[in-house]
């Protein structure tokens, strides 16, 4: 059973959760098969890699910014087929909405997290045990 102080502290296993889940944002095109948009293609593998970078460098130099970055990269996930016009056609758009409120839920959770924090325990959180 876990802790009830499971998720109340920011732990590395989320940031290799983030950069997993960039990883998957960048395959959604082969997972969904022909897409047929160049942009929504383009789209997955630029937001794929920036949710993985900002994951990454949370393990650098974590800032509230960077889970800034990865909500709106999420929330940017959930709107891209009405943006790029794939909403109507195709398994992309229930990746891109799925992955989009997963990546967004994680940075939340993060952000809630961390929220407190002082910028010297934020530097800290490298060394925390995960």
């Amino acid at each position: 059973m876990l802790g009830a102080g499971f998720l109340r502290q920011h732990r590395t296993w989320e940031d290799w959760v983030g950069i997993g889940l960039g990883v998957l944002v960048v395959m959604t095109p082969v997972f969904a098969g022909r897409v047929g948009n160049d942009a929504a293609m383009f789209n997955a593998a630029l937001v794929g890699v920036a949710i993985s970078a900002l994951a990454a460098f949370e393990f650098v130099d974590l800032r509230r910014w960077e889970e800034f970055a990865e909500l709106a990269c999420g929330l940017w996930l959930v709107a891209s087929p009405f943006v790029f016009g794939y909403e109507a056609a195709g398994a992309l758009r229930y990746w891109h909405f799925a992955l989009g409120a997963l990546v967004a839920f994680l940075a939340l959770l993060e952000l809630w997290q961390d929220w407190k924090l002082s910028a010297k325990e934020l530097a800290r959180h490298g060394s925390m045990s995960s």
